[in-house]
């Protein structure tokens, strides 16, 4: 008796995308960061106190580092923006112009920070904590700049990198 042989395919299967993972549910109470004092309290991250309604004196306050402090102590980032012949004469400009606009996005939100601005071989190499924040930083100095190329790309998933390389014509 010959036996049947089926070729049997290895199917892979994914988590349902559900509400609970696309939206995990806040931690409790207070979470103060060593580093920068961010306050996380109903599941984001604020600069302070001050809009926390109904402040109750029995809440868990815990204290740790914030995700950009603990990117930033880990030599990590979601942005890298790579500025190529960049000229002499507006080179302080730009740098102004990235300060300014990271320190606005930080304003608005404790976690847009700018990581750090240095001089490569390659040119300018700006680093960031969030992938948005890079990405919103070179189409600005783009349309600020005028004679720039831009070319952005994203690292493969699950990773959430962005790579800009922008280059004075």
């Amino acid at each position: 008796m010959k036996k049947n042989l089926v070729k049997q395919e290895k199917i892979e299967l994914y988590a349902p995308r559900t509400e609970e993972r696309e939206i995990p549910k806040g931690k409790l109470g207070l979470i103060f960061c060593k580093e920068c004092e961010a306050v996380y309290y109903k599941k984001s991250w604020h600069h302070n106190l001050r809009n926390y309604k109904k402040l109750k004196e029995n809440l868990p306050v815990n204290f740790s580092l914030c995700p950009a402090c603990q990117m930033i102590k880990n030599k990590q980032f979601e942005g890298e923006i790579i500025v190529k012949n960049v000229p002499e004469k507006i080179k302080k400009d730009l740098i102004n112009l990235i300060k300014a606009f990271s320190q606005k996005a930080y304003e608005r939100d404790p976690m847009d920070r700018l990581i750090a601005i240095k001089e490569t071989k390659e040119g300018t190499r700006i680093t960031t904590t969030e992938n948005q924040l890079a990405v919103k930083l070179a189409k600005k100095i783009k349309d600020v700049f005028k004679k720039v190329n831009m070319k952005i790309s994203y690292s493969p998933q699950p990773s959430d990198v962005v790579y800009i390389k922008l280059t004075f014509n």
